[in-house]
């Protein structure tokens, strides 16, 4: 019994010594999910921008040292596919995306050809490579068409999109979804499936247009933090509860195949789908020292004011279930936050936070 695996969770045993290529590695989630993996023993390749904010969470966590870093485009299609054929990775997991709404209203062209044209490149490249057995395509919450309902998203309700951010990750679903029925359909070929987290917040993300990050450095400016949206809610969840999913995924996907390869939602709980204003206000009260927010109430581009996903068809069939509630997310962030201002290890203090999650 005490060898058993507990469905549901990450088995550090499964990690062990597989080879996995990550695109999108140098960004928040990479980086985490990079150094994760590298504690359980997984070989890890990573393809991606460099990183674009200074400072950055994969200079900071010296995240080189996890991973073969590999500086390119997604839309670059025969750098990926030679990259990724050399490496010969068991497992895939596709993070490389222009991620931001805002910025897409901006620049919808460069969002469009990252984010649908990498999904076309990742999976070109994945054709190539018959080492590959598990594809993890991750997109976002976003996705679906939007009509602001109470209840949350189920994986089979239409993909849409107001913005071309949100749009661009509904266009990458159905493009997985075309290349798994056209061409990784048959029992030799990879399993392809795609996952779709809420709004993921967690120490060490510096993007512009975020929230927690506008928060952390308005505070640390004197300054206080201009809200746009209050009245928005979003499914916050720290950035270990969907890389949690995406291992478990990955992993039934590599030993079980066929009956996984599809769209999985992993969001929070219902409970911890709750809006901008109750957020800021929970960490103006715990980081202290004077700090405030105010709101700006200039014309702003279109954002949804309600989003949820239903994560009962992951929890069902996975066992995989959120474990830290939004403020104990929100605590760990501003535990994170303060250890960098201090000039602590960081890495140390992410592995730390990794373990916490894993044994909670």
């Amino acid at each position: 019994m005490e060898n058993m695996v507990v469905v549901g969770m990450v088995n550090s045993e499964f990690w062990k010594g597989k080879k996995v290529f990550i695109t999108g590695h140098t960004g928040f989630k990479g980086t985490w999910l990079s150094i994760w993996l590298n504690s359980m023993g997984a070989i890890l390749a990573g393809y991606a921008l460099a990183p674009n904010t200074k400072p950055n969470f994969f200079e900071t966590a010296s995240a080189t040292d996890e991973i073969e870093s590999i500086i390119g485009d997604i839309r670059d299609l025969d750098k990926l596919s030679q990259a990724m054929g050399s490496f010969a990775p068991d497992i895939v997991i596709h993070m490389a995306a222009q991620p931001l709404v805002r910025l897409s209203y901006k620049d919808p062209v460069d969002t469009y050809s990252t984010n649908v044209m990498g999904t076309v490149h990742l999976l070109e490249a994945v054709r190539s490579t018959p080492s590959v057995k598990a594809v993890v395509n991750v997109t976002t919450d976003k996705c679906y068409e939007n009509k602001e309902w109470v209840w949350g998203y189920r994986e089979d309700e239409t993909m849409g999109g107001h913005d071309p951010y949100s749009n661009s990750k509904g266009c990458s679903e159905l493009v997985t979804a075309a290349y798994r029925s056209s061409f990784f359909n048959d029992s030799g070929s990879a399993k392809i499936a795609s996952a779709r987290a809420g709004n993921v917040i967690g120490g060490g993300d510096w993007s512009e247009d975020r929230l927690i990050p506008d928060f952390f450095k308005s505070f640390e400016n004197n300054e206080p933090v201009i809200i746009r949206n209050p009245s928005a809610t979003r499914p916050w969840q720290h950035v270990l509860e969907p890389l949690s999913g995406y291992l478990v995924l990955a992993e039934q996907l590599y030993l079980n195949g066929e009956k996984y390869a599809e769209a999985w939602n992993f969001g929070p709980e219902e409970n911890d789908v709750k809006s901008v204003r109750s957020i800021i206000e929970y960490l103006v009260e715990r980081w202290g020292d004077g700090s405030s927010w105010i709101h700006d109430e200039s014309e702003q581009p279109y954002e949804a004011q309600l989003l949820k996903l239903d994560i009962s068809k992951a929890k069902k069939l996975l066992g995989w279930q959120p474990k830290w509630d939004l403020f104990e997310a929100l605590d760990s962030i501003i535990e994170w936050q303060k250890a960098w201002l201090s000039g602590r290890d960081i890495k140390a203090v992410t592995l730390n936070q990794i373990r916490q999650f894993e044994d909670s």
